[in-house]
């Protein structure tokens, strides 16, 4: 008697559990709705009690076991009610957790993708503007220097396709850096001559420390631009690299007029690339420093080698 009765009240009170978590499963309830779980539960006891009630006494006749069954319907109840309500509790718990893990994997890959274009976007902005320039200074020299007009032309064509290369390359080498900054400098030489000159030095551990792709060139454009623009005469640009307490140090260094030229506040869409480059990628602010002293605009960035 005692285990058909134990099996039947297994079977319901299984069912009943079985029913509430496949009901959380797919809803789950506001802050607000907690008390319709109390009513289902509620409802489940009472339902599990009434099978018990009526199907019990088919399964073993008897008077003696009828008044029993009836004697102990309240303590049924609430112990199909406990066991729901526990049951409810556990799935209500592991199935918000589930559903705040995949609400915070979709955010992390909706925020991945904006970043990313907005990455793409800052990096498609930093070409035109020295492109136009590069086409302006070929076309004037195509009347009375054809020849490094061509040469101009060809090294143009090797920084636009190095360019198209790294875009899908988010993290090179100082190494791989410095060569396509080199195809940059040499365009730019060609524009304005013995006027420019660059002095590059670096620690030999830097060669391998791994920088965002093309984070030097807009630095240094912004140096050519507020060294040479507004001057006649030579200007050195420096560049130097070193490896410092987990960072890979990059100081660009080029002289200014104060009178004609407004470091502190003017630097341009190009240091703000790369200042906004810098937080998407390592969510830093402070990576980036720029100074102006006798003379010098000093820009400082600092990229950690994790």
């Amino acid at each position: 008697m005692s285990t058909i009765d134990g099996v039947a009240s297994s079977v319901l009170l299984t069912g009943a559990c079985w029913l509430i978590n496949n009901n959380l499963r797919y809803y789950q309830p506001g802050k607000g709705s907690y008390i319709n779980l109390f009513i289902w539960c509620v409802a489940l006891a009472v339902i599990c009690t009434a099978g018990c009630r009526y199907l019990l006494p088919l399964l073993k006749p008897g008077q003696v076991y009828v008044n029993f069954l009836q004697q102990s319907l309240v303590i049924r109840f609430f112990t199909s009610f406990l066991a729901i309500g526990w049951m409810a509790m556990l799935s209500a718990i592991y199935f918000s957790q589930l559903d705040q893990k995949e609400t915070e994997q979709r955010r992390n890959e909706a925020e991945s993708l904006a970043r990313d274009a907005e990455l793409y976007n800052l990096r498609q902005q930093l070409q035109p503007h020295f492109l136009f320039n590069s086409l302006n200074s070929i076309n004037a020299l195509i009347g009375f220097k054809p020849d490094q007009a061509r040469k101009m032309i060809h090294q143009l064509s090797d920084f636009l396709r190095g360019t198209l290369r790294k875009d899908d390359q988010q993290r090179i080498t100082l190494s791989e850096e410095l060569e396509h900054l080199n195809l940059y400098l040499e365009i730019e030489k060609v524009r304005f001559g013995h006027r420019l000159q660059t002095e590059i030095s670096c620690d030999k551990n830097c060669g391998t420390a791994i920088m965002p792709a093309m984070l030097l060139q807009p630095i240094v454009e912004n140096a050519i631009k507020f060294g040479l623009y507004d001057t006649t005469g030579e200007v050195t640009i420096s560049i130097r690299g070193e490896i410092d307490n987990g960072y890979l140090v990059l100081m660009v260094q080029n002289p200014y007029d104060p009178e004609t030229s407004r470091p502190k506040q003017g630097t341009g869409f190009g240091l703000r690339g790369v200042q906004r480059r810098l937080y998407l990628l390592f969510a830093r602010n402070d990576l980036m420093e720029t100074h102006a002293n006798d003379n010098i605009f000093t820009t400082i960035i600092k990229v950690p080698q994790v």
